[in-house]
This record gives C-alpha cells, structure tokens and sequence, in this order.
C-alpha cells in the first residue's frame, strides 16, 4: 500500500469547518432556490432597512465622531506598535494598497452610473436640471466620503491597536480583549472570527461577481466577445482568479504592493485624460462647488432619515441604507487588510489618511467621470446616458464613446477593473486565510489556491444559477449585527487606550518624593508586599495614628485647636482642624482595596499571592482632591505631608481672591 504524505495545515478548526460549512450551505440555498431565497432574504432587509434604519444613520454618525475625536485628542500620538515602530510600507504603497482593497471596482462600477441615476431618479425629476446635477453629486459625495471611510477605519484602527500594541492576533476576536480578557481564545472568540469569515467571503463573492459582469459588457462593447454568456464568465473568472492567486501567494509585499501601485497609476491617468479633455472649465468648477455643497450639508444628510419626506423614503432605503449596510458588512475584510498594512503608524496618522486622503480622491473621481457624463448627456447625448441608467454594466463604456479613443481608452477602463478585480481577491485571499488560522505567520500555499478556487467555483455557480443578488442580501443583513459589534470594538478600545497613556503618563508615586534611600531595604520589602486588611489596619493605627497625635500636640503647643476622628468599617484616621470662616482642614486615611490582575496572581517572580484584593492606606483631604497611597511613608514623611498640605491651605485661604471659594457655609466633613 503506498502511504501518503501528511497534509501540513495552520487552519483553525473551531473556525474554518463551521464557516465552511455555512458558507457552502448558503450559496447551494442561492443556487438551487434562487427566486425564493432572494424573496424571503429580501423581507428581512426591508424590515431592517425600513424600522431600523436609524440604527445605521446613528451608528454610522457615531463612528465618524469618534474618528475625529481621537485624531485630534491626546491619544493621537500612540503608535500602531512598540513607541520605536517603523511602518513597513512607504506612504505611496500604504495609501494605494488601502485605497485598492476599500473602494476597488466600486469606484469603476458606480462612478458614472451612481450620479446618472441620481440625476435621472425620478423622485428629483420635478428640480431643474442645475439642481438634479447638485444633488447627484452631494449624494455620490455623501456614499462615498467621510461616513464610507470611518466604517472602515474604526475596524481597521481596533485591529491595528490590538495585534500590534498588544501583540495579540491579529482577528476581530482580538478587539474584544479588554472586555472579555482570556475568554476571546474560546468558543466566543470563534464566534466572532466565524462572523467575520463568512461575511468576507459573501462580500468578496458578491463583489468578484458583478465585477465579471461588467468585465463581459466591456468586452463585449469592444466586440471582443460576442454576449454575455455564462461560458465568457467562466473564461474570465478562471484567468483572473489564477492571476489573484498567484499575485496571493507572492504575499502583500510583492503581489499586492506591486498590483496596487500600478493601479494607482493607471487611475491616475485615465483620470487626467476624462479631466483634460472632458469639459474641463465645467468639472473644476463643478467640483469646487460640490466640495462648498458637501461641507454646508454635512450635518443634515449625517443625521437624516427623510422621515418628514415619504415620496423620498424608498430612494433613501435603496441607496444611503444600503450603501452604509454596504460598507458595514465589508468592514471585516477591508479593517483586516488595512491593519495588516498599517504597522508603525501613529493613530492620527492612521485616521488622517484613512479618513482624508481616499475620501479626497474618491470626490475627485466621481466628480470627474459623474459630472462629465451629465454634461454629455445635457449636451452631446441628447439624453441616451440618461435612459441607460439602469445599465451600469455597459454606461461606463457608453461614456466613454463621447471621449477621444473611446476604443483604446475603454481598453484602458477594462485593465484597471481587471487590476481591481485581482487586488481585491488576493487580499480578500489573503484575509480568510489570516482569519481561518487565527493569524499564523507561515501557511501552506494550497490553502491559499484552496481559497481562491473556492471564491471562483462558487461565484461561477451563482452568477449561473441567478443566485448573487439572494447573497448580496444575506450579506447585507449581517450589517446589522455588525454595527453593534463595531461599536463595542469603540468601547473597548477606548478602554485600552485610556489604559495605554495611563502607563507612560503615569509619574512617580508621591510618597518616593521624600526618598533618600535611607531605608531601601524596608521599602523594597514593601513594594513587592501584598497586604491584607488586617495589616493595613493595623499600620492606620499605629503609624498613622502616632504620626496625627503628635502633629496635635503640636498644633495644641501653638494654640490651635486640632482633633483627631477615628472611623471604622473600613478603617480610617483624620487629623481636622476646624475653622468657622473658611472650610476645614482635613488630612485622612482610610483602608482601601483594589483587585489585582490574574497574570500577577499566576507570576512566579513574585511573593505569593493568594487573593485578587490587596489592601492598602489611602489618603485623602477635606477638599476631595484626589488622594495616593501612603504605604510607603515612614512616620516622620507622613508628619512632613500633612504639613505640606496645611502650609497650602495657609497660602489658599489668605489670598483675597479666594474668598468666595474657600466660605464655610457649605464645610465638607467626612462621615
């Protein structure tokens, strides 16, 4: 018998097989029952988007608002890695690779057709041709800017934080660790990869699909294929899908990289070929004034839900809705691949250029390509771009018959979706392997072939069977619940950053002010000490106690009257001198606990530990400043603080200025 060699995987099981599983399951149901699955996935989106489209519009909104926040607050300077990263990839590659994998074909399917149909929708029909053209450009705007990109980013920024400042997988598992600590390494953390898998691949699917349609009708414009039959399809999923895996398996800094710089240029010129020798004059102003219209209307269409305009309600749901689910649901793969890429930058420079510069871009591409075509259908056309809307497949190389070379131009159009096309399935190829092996560094090839065999066999079998329109659907349900899940990635990583500046703003305790070094040995015993609530208490009573009484007798010696209250459960000593004038001086300690972390508890190079609460003296003042820990004080330091804070309330209280702020009519007193 002839043994055979084991077959060597990273794949995660408790992640892979399931998604697999449901993957299969769903696109044999979009297949065989097309009509039907469509039907009935159709009625849950409808309900979504009609009952629960705030959800989106807020949850969109919010994501925006954080983005800037933590741009322009103190968290800004926290690198995406140790405080020395470098980032790996040069500005030009890292912007062209992010803007390849976020927008992709998108921008070469909707940049004509998405204003075309704006313009021609006939619930703005009634407005004027000029007002048609405005808000055909505010709407493309408003789908493809600023709410697009954050989506993106707060996934990617949450990825990038945690797989590099805390060297954690790099998974959306990882996100959840300041709210779930370990239990992200079980069946919870499973969960949320599983999510995160199958709705890559649905939205890459989906994606890959109506890209190989649109591929075929330009071909087809060109006469280089006679129709749009399943067999061209076949024939250009296989080449491109071959190119995507080879490109794949090259990895992110030969294939992509190099993919996504070459078509970076290449929209680049055939941008300045539409802008110089379209209706130039026409587009610079035109974008100009979009740009002013843009900025006046931010707030009004971030926060509207067309609720006082119901004619305007079904538009509403089928296209700001559906772009923001849209978006939403490609955010696993997009945030994955951008935090991939994004090693060593600094969050604001993260935000800045994931917020800015694509969304800058994207306004100079579809004002452009949007604006040229209403022009030419307003002046050349005579209305045919318009009555072609419905079309998008084909509008794109409708327009450019209007232009110079249509023919080598439209040639020119086909490459770069080709190039978009293989960008986005090798990085989409790239990610669920990432994902289905939980981050392994090394994997075997045949996984990655694996993977792209498996996005060309069964987007082939959808486009066949009709059934790519039920999976969109599926993929945009799963918006939903990702919303949320989003929004927890922003709570947790607020948490964690809080955390992060805490550490590296955090000064020297005050009670080493006073240090000498005297008494290093007893101190040294004391930091590595854990104490329990006994010893605490024992220390207020002795230490502190005989540190307050002496300070009285004092105080008493030089005629001013001081007391000294004592409390218990939990203990705590005060020294109070009281003043009928201006508030009372007061210096206190009290027996307070906090909770030690696990990881302290299990480390072995440390005294032993047998609870997660550790005791210790807290002081605090009769004015609710906050306080410290005083463990450390011996009992002349403690005599020396309490002075230092009563020669500050001396300066306080006699200067006229404060007269109104120190009043006794509203004295603090501890109880």
């Amino acid at each position: 018998m002839i043994k055979l060699p084991k077959l060597r995987t990273t794949f995660n099981k408790g992640v892979t097989l399931p998604s697999l599983l449901f993957i299969i399951f769903i696109t044999l149901l979009s297949a065989i029952y097309p009509q039907l699955t469509e039907n009935a996935l159709n009625v849950i989106k409808g309900f979504i988007f009609v009952n629960l489209n705030w959800v989106y519009v807020w949850a969109v909104t919010i994501f925006v608002l954080f983005l800037v926040y933590l741009m322009f607050s103190k968290y800004g300077n926290i690198k995406l890695g140790k405080n020395d990263s470098k980032p790996e990839y040069s500005f030009f590659s890292w912007i062209s690779m992010l803007f390849a994998a976020g927008m992709g074909i998108g921008l070469m399917y909707f940049s004509v057709a998405e204003p075309m149909q704006h313009y021609s929708n006939e619930i703005f029909s009634g407005s004027h041709y000029i007002n048609r053209a405005k808000n055909a450009q505010l709407y493309t705007f408003f789908h493809w800017g600023i709410h697009a990109w954050a989506i993106y980013g707060i996934v990617g920024l949450s990825l990038s934080y945690f797989a590099y400042r805390y060297r954690l997988p790099l998974s959306l598992r990882s996100c959840f660790y300041p709210l779930l600590k370990n239990r992200i390494n079980g069946k919870l953390g499973n969960a949320i990869d599983i999510f995160a898998l199958c709705s890559t691949f649905f939205g890459i699917t989906t994606t890959l699909g109506f890209g190989v349609v649109q591929i075929n009708s330009g071909l087809q414009t060109l006469n280089i294929v006679s129709d749009n039959s399943f067999t061209n399809q076949i024939l250009i999923v296989s080449i491109l899908v071959t190119i995507s895996i080879i490109s794949a398996v090259a990895g992110v800094n030969k294939g992509v990289k190099l993919l996504s710089n070459i078509n970076i240029i290449s929209v680049i010129i055939l941008l300045l070929f539409v802008l110089l020798l379209g209706p130039t004059v026409y587009l610079l102003g035109s974008f100009t004034e979009g740009i002013g219209n843009y900025i006046n209307n931010f707030f009004n269409l971030t926060f509207s839900t067309h609720v006082y305009e119901e004619e305007t309600l079904p538009w509403f749901y089928n296209w700001t809705i559906l772009y923001w689910a849209w978006w939403i649901s490609w955010s696993p793969y997009v945030g994955l691949f951008i935090a991939k890429i994004s090693k060593g930058r600094t969050i604001r420079e993260f935000i800045s250029a994931v917020l800015i510069l694509p969304t800058l871009f994207n306004f100079i591409w579809m004002s452009v390509f949007g604006n040229s075509a209403i022009w030419f259908d307003l002046h050349n056309a005579k209305g045919a771009l318009s009555r072609l809307a419905d079309n998008p497949d084909a509008l794109m190389f409708r327009f450019l018959e209007y232009l110079p070379f249509p023919a080598i131009v439209s040639f020119l159009v086909i490459a770069i979706i080709i190039i978009f096309f293989v960008t986005s399935a090798d990085s989409g190829i790239f990610v669920m392997n990432s994902i289905a092996t939980k981050n392994a560094k090394i994997s075997p090839k045949w996984q990655t072939v694996l993977w792209g065999c498996l996005l060309a066999v069964l987007s082939l079998f959808l486009l066949n069977a009709g059934g790519l329109k039920a999976l969109q659907s599926m993929t945009l349900i799963t918006a939903l619940p990702f919303s949320v899940i989003i929004i927890l990635f922003m709570i947790s990583l607020t948490k964690a950053l809080t955390i992060d500046r805490n550490y590296y703003d955090r000064e020297f305790s005050v009670s080493t002010v006073s240090w000498s070094g005297e008494f290093w040995k007893e101190r040294l015993k004391q930091i590595i000490s854990f104490n329990d609530k006994n010893t605490v208490d024992d220390f207020i009573e002795t230490k502190v106690k005989r540190a307050f009484i002496e300070l009285q007798e004092e105080f008493n010696s030089n005629e001013i009257e001081t007391k000294i209250n004592e409390y218990s459960n939990p203990k705590r000593v005060e020294i109070e001198i009281h003043y009928d004038i201006v508030n009372n001086f007061i210096y206190g300690v009290e027996n307070k606990s906090r909770s030690v972390s696990e990881y302290l508890i299990n480390e072995d190079n440390l005294p032993d530990i047998d609870e997660n609460k550790t005791f210790y003296p807290y002081a605090y003042f009769g004015d609710a400043r906050e306080g410290y820990d005083v463990r450390l004080f011996t009992k002349n330091e403690l005599i020396s603080d309490v002075l230092k804070h009563y020669e500050r309330f001396i300066e306080i209280i006699t200067e006229q200025k404060n007269e109104m702020f120190i009043s006794s009519n509203n004295n603090r007193k501890m109880k």
